[in-house]
């Protein structure tokens, strides 16, 4: 919750980023969903770490749902095979 992570952010001496909640410092119920430098980094006293909230019922999202990832292309590695050459040869239109 916003209000523990104030209270774990002070007692480590590091500064919170909020990019998607401007007025965190009145935040105190809502969860923290993601942070970074992820749990468990070390980082010196008086860094930043930035950390996401879960906006909840009606609070934006924009309705992306759950992402799957592009297949890469093309498929089996190295260069797609050059097209081999054309039977007549080529004449300009006059």
């Amino acid at each position: 919750m916003a209000v523990d992570a104030r209270s774990t952010a002070e007692g480590h001496g590091v500064r919170l980023a909020t990019p998607d909640r401007p007025d965190f410092p009145m935040t105190t119920v809502d969860y923290v969903v993601r942070q970074y430098p992820p749990p468990g980094v070390e980082v010196p006293r008086d860094a930043a770490v930035t950390i996401w909230f879960d906006l909840g019922e009606g609070g934006g999202g924009g309705g992306a749902g759950v992402r799957v990832p592009r297949e890469p292309g093309p498929r089996g590695g190295g260069i797609r095979r050059e097209l081999s050459e054309p039977a007549e040869p080529f004449t300009p239109c006059p």
